[in-house]
């Protein structure tokens, strides 16, 4: 049977909310209530088509984020916190999350840090350029990265010189970002090293300086030309290892990274993509409406990053928060947007999580849930207040059907529901309302939903 048959609701399988969710988990953010809801109504060939397209933008949401992005407010010499708040921004606003989700896997696939760049302009643009071709064509995406000003200062390409040729951009670009290990040898980065000679930033600009670049003729996987960078990207992306390279690590990040998958899986989404000329967009189609996708074996099989664990809270809860602060919490658990920690990016996976870091996301989403501070504009006792949900049990099951699709223990519920009973009876300061009390069970009852163990993955 086709693994990437498309998936069609049946009594034996059915389209229903545990399937929207996973849906919404992989490819975008998490959701509301109401795009849940929706997404169940339209079934799932409407609900993929959305996320793919993308919903209307709000009429002001590129005109703000051009207006946060100039240089008067986000000058060269600004700090990773504004930089990684202007993107979080996006993340919390945006009518396309599955886009704003791909730029994030790119970002750490082509992992650049303003920590060395140290140049805002440069990563804006390098997140422009992402932008561009995060659904797109993946050949322009290597080869217009290769000469990217952020990427060039990055790994040092604008310092490779004729007669001193530097191998960073060289061996990355084959290590990294195209082929994976076992698919070059040390001689095929040497001499594609030279091919990267002469390339230069200047004006916020690469510009190539003739002078400086090795002209003569290079062996590169075996062929041999006066090859510059433009070519050795060509011979890299003509490489059998390269579409199939790119298409494992989509897999991880879409479907499951908990298991390495099998060559019955990889192959004919490799052929695909390079049979499609490395159309994203249509590699991540057949993703999302795939029978496989929808296996039950790949529920819940990846840990939320931090940026899809905090967001995901916020948009559930129906509200917004403060881009910058959330940032800062951001970078503590470990996921600051603009500095990877190094050149092979975020490991993922079970490395997001520690003891610290476990307690940090627990508190941060008791920050999220206060209804003060970060969580003002995100209170679960309002946006209840707003789906007329009043008692105990109504908010239970509103909560668990939001952030879990219902797929928690009949303990964990039990246990739920008698926090609140419980809460209710504690002693709360004498100038509170009955209506002060009420809130602050919501309030606390959302929380430890959102420290359910279920919630941590996606």
């Amino acid at each position: 049977m086709n693994p990437w048959a498309e998936y069609t609701s049946s009594d034996a399988n059915p389209w229903d909310l545990k399937k929207a969710g996973h849906l919404y988990r992989r490819a975008a953010f998490g959701a509301t209530h109401a795009e849940l809801q929706q997404a169940v109504t339209d079934g799932p060939k409407k609900a993929i088509d959305r996320l793919l397209k993308g919903g209307e933008p709000a009429a002001d949401f590129e005109k703000t984020s051009e207006f946060m992005a100039g240089e008067r407010s986000l000058p060269a010499g600004s700090d990773n916190g504004r930089l990684a708040a202007w993107w979080l921004w996006r993340i919390l606003n945006t009518a396309h999350p599955l886009h704003e989700k791909l730029c994030v896997f790119w970002h750490n696939h082509f992992a650049t840090s303003n920590v060395k760049v140290q140049n805002a302009r440069f990563m804006l643009g390098q997140y422009r350029l992402i932008a561009r071709h995060a659904l797109g064509d993946f050949r322009e995406l290597l080869k217009d990265m290769s000469f990217d000003p952020a990427m060039l200062v990055w790994l040092d390409a604008k310092e490779s010189k004729k007669g001193k040729p530097n191998e960073n951009y060289a061996r990355e670009l084959m290590e990294l970002f195209s082929l994976g290990i076992g698919h070059y040898t040390e001689a095929d980065i040497r001499e594609a090293a030279r091919a990267f000679t002469g390339y230069d930033v200047a004006a916020g600009m690469m510009k190539f300086d003739p002078k400086q670049h090795d002209p003569g003729e290079k062996n590169v996987f075996g062929q041999k030309g006066s090859w510059k960078g433009d070519d050795i990207v060509k011979l890299c992306l003509d490489k059998p290892s390269c579409p199939t390279f790119i298409v494992t690590k989509l897999y991880r990040y879409l479907v499951n990274e908990s298991v390495e998958p099998t060559a019955d899986l990889i192959t004919p989404l490799a052929e695909q993509y390079r049979k499609s000329e490395f159309d994203t967009g249509k590699l991540v189609e057949t993703i999302l409406r795939s029978q496989h996708f929808f296996d039950a074996a790949n529920y819940r099989q990846r840990m939320k990053p931090p940026v899809e664990f905090a967001v995901g809270i916020v948009r559930g809860l129906e509200g917004t928060t403060g881009p910058r602060p959330l940032a800062a919490e951001l970078e503590r658990l470990g996921q600051a947007l603009f500095a990877p920690p190094s050149v092979k990016g975020w490991d993922g996976g079970p490395t997001w999580l520690n003891a610290q870091t476990l307690l940090f996301r627990q508190n941060l989403a008791l920050a999220l849930t206060s209804g003060d501070g970060l969580g003002k504009r995100c209170d679960p006792a309002t946006m209840l207040a707003r789906h007329k949900v009043e008692k105990d049990e109504q908010a239970v099951e509103f909560l668990l059907g939001v952030f879990h699709q219902h797929d928690v223990s009949k303990a964990a519920k039990e246990k739920l529901l008698a926090h609140l009973a419980d809460s209710t009876k504690a002693k709360h300061p004498a100038f509170w309302t009955s209506d002060d009390v009420a809130k602050h069970r919501v309030r606390t009852g959302a929380h430890l939903i959102l420290t359910l163990p279920e919630f941590q993955l996606a």
